[in-house]
């Protein structure tokens, strides 16, 4: 009886470790890359290229796999000697490359409607006139949770979302990939787009501390310093900061009568109304005199349409949100965050936020729609593979803002990559910047920028290898075709300094 007890014992026991016994471990998606042939035409010539799209096995230091890395590569067929090449992405946090890749850096482009909402479908994919690649080789990344780049191995979304997890593997794409293909030779440059020019701070150093020398960096609608986004309880740097790019949109949009002779003496303009009268104005906190302060106020509604009682009704500082429904409030529309000069319904004229974002609601439908039919058509990756505009709706998905060297006190006392670019240029002095800044940039504001950069603190003769260009767009300035072409001349001529010896 004793041994059929024990045996029943022995089945029920093996019958539980069988039922709790973990599942084997999927076995992780190998890297595929899809070739196929593409071409551009430039200043009249065609430029052929071999383009690959895909996945590329990303190894930590230990060599050990932790991330499948999505990119689209376009090579010139025949290149000539030291031919560059280019790293680009978008921001976000979480966001993939196909904004800059069909906006301006791949062989074609989405046409679009600017500043104006666009049809729905059939979308318009045209020659991209404006691209680099007579230049340059391009290489569109996806960083880890967007495009195709998954974690795999012991990896997990974690590792790879926060300002230093990102900065570490995108530049070990970047070795990785420069070793993979032959490229360590060449003439070497990053571009990126708004978290893109957080990114690349960090980037252009870490690459640096690594024996990977960059011969440019190139700044797309930046932000280097999150302070001068935020709008924070006693903070003042945002409200100033702001300030130039809500009169340049007044301006825009016909709210004020002073518009200067152009847009650049203009924009001087306020920019010496800002520092010399508003800033000390907003420092004095509550101590400014009832009369200084009316002449602030009386100021401020000349420079932005924007009534001296409303701006006195909220302390002289209105923030971005109550910028956009102020704006255009009497006719019922918002102005565009991305770029002030689109304007589209406010649903709720007595809010004081917006709702939605013109410039967005325009153009994502033609974008998103047409790289995807041009990324499983033309270049030929798989439909059976997810390509994700955005890390948003990832399992986990939450970005970690702590970065070395912003700690004090045993806390975050800033979210900033001015540092790490600081270190870079200081350590070597032939590396130069290029910082694109659109006029109607709602987003990241060129003022913002100027800021940043003016309390770079490095001397003079590290700060002059830092150009500042600026084009009467948005954050996406290539959808303004007069600003693409003017992108494009820019670029072209800091890549010819930058290889001149």
């Amino acid at each position: 009886m004793k041994v059929r007890y024990l045996l029943v014992f022995i089945f029920v026991s093996g019958f539980t470790w069988a039922q709790e016994k973990p599942e084997a471990k999927k076995e992780d998606p190998k890297a595929q890359v899809f070739e196929s042939k593409q071409s551009v035409t430039i200043d009249g010539k065609t430029i052929n290229l071999n383009a690959k799209a895909g996945t590329m096995e990303l190894k930590d230091e230990n060599n050990k796999p932790i991330a499948l890395f999505g990119f689209t590569a376009y090579f010139k067929e025949n290149p000539e000697k030291n031919r560059p090449i280019i790293f680009s992405y978008n921001g976000g946090p979480g966001s993939s490359s196909y904004w800059l890749h069909m906006g301006i850096m791949g062989p074609k482009r989405i046409s679009v409607d600017d500043p104006n909402y666009n049809q729905a479908a059939p979308y318009e994919l045209v020659n991209n006139e404006y691209s680099i690649l007579d230049m340059a080789d391009v290489v569109m990344m996806d960083p880890v949770g967007t495009g195709l780049s998954v974690p795999i191995g012991e990896s997990e979304g974690k590792d790879f979302w926060g300002v230093d997890q990102d900065i570490r593997s995108v530049s070990l794409f970047i070795m990785q990939f420069l070793k993979e293909h032959g490229r360590l030779n060449s003439p070497k440059y990053i571009l990126g787009e708004s978290y893109g020019t957080f990114r690349n701070a960090g980037v252009m150093s870490y690459l640096l501390n690594r024996g990977y020398a960059l011969n440019g960096v190139v700044m797309v609608s930046s932000v280097f310093d999150l302070r001068t986004l935020f709008f924070v309880p006693n903070e003042d740097i945002s409200n100033i900061v702001y300030f130039p790019t809500v009169a340049v949109t007044a301006r825009y949009h016909d709210k004020i009568t002073n518009k200067g002779a152009d847009i650049e003496s203009f924009v001087q303009e306020v920019r010496e109304f800002t520092e010399n009268e508003y800033a000390p104005a907003l420092f004095k906190g509550n101590t400014i005199s009832d009369a200084e302060k009316n002449q602030i106020a009386q100021k401020l509604e000349s420079y932005s349409g924007i009534s001296a009682e409303i701006w006195l009704r909220a302390d002289l500082k209105l923030n971005a949100g109550e910028t956009f429904q102020e704006m255009l409030r009497d006719e019922k529309m918002t102005v565009g965050r991305l770029d002030s000069r689109y304007k589209g319904i406010n649903l709720d004229p007595m809010s004081m936020s917006s709702f939605t974002d013109p410039q967005s609601d325009a153009i994502s439908p033609a974008y998103t729609s047409l790289f995807l039919d041009y990324f499983h058509g033309s270049l030929g990756v798989s439909k059976d593979l997810l390509y994700a505009t955005s890390a948003g709706g990832r399992n986990g998905f939450r970005w970690d803002w702590s970065h070395r060297g912003n700690q004090y006190w045993g806390t975050d006392g800033a979210i900033t990559t001015l540092p790490d670019m600081a270190d870079a240029l200081s350590k070597d002095p032939n590396m130069k910047v290029l910082i694109m800044n659109g006029y109607y940039d709602l987003a990241t504001v060129f003022y913002g920028v100027e800021h940043s950069i003016s309390h770079l603190g490095l001397p003079k003769s590290a700060s002059d290898r830092i150009k500042m260009t600026y084009y009467e767009a948005g954050h996406m300035m290539y959808t303004h075709l007069p600003s693409a072409q003017k992108f494009r001349d820019d670029l072209k001529a800091f890549i010819e300094d930058t290889l001149r010896k």
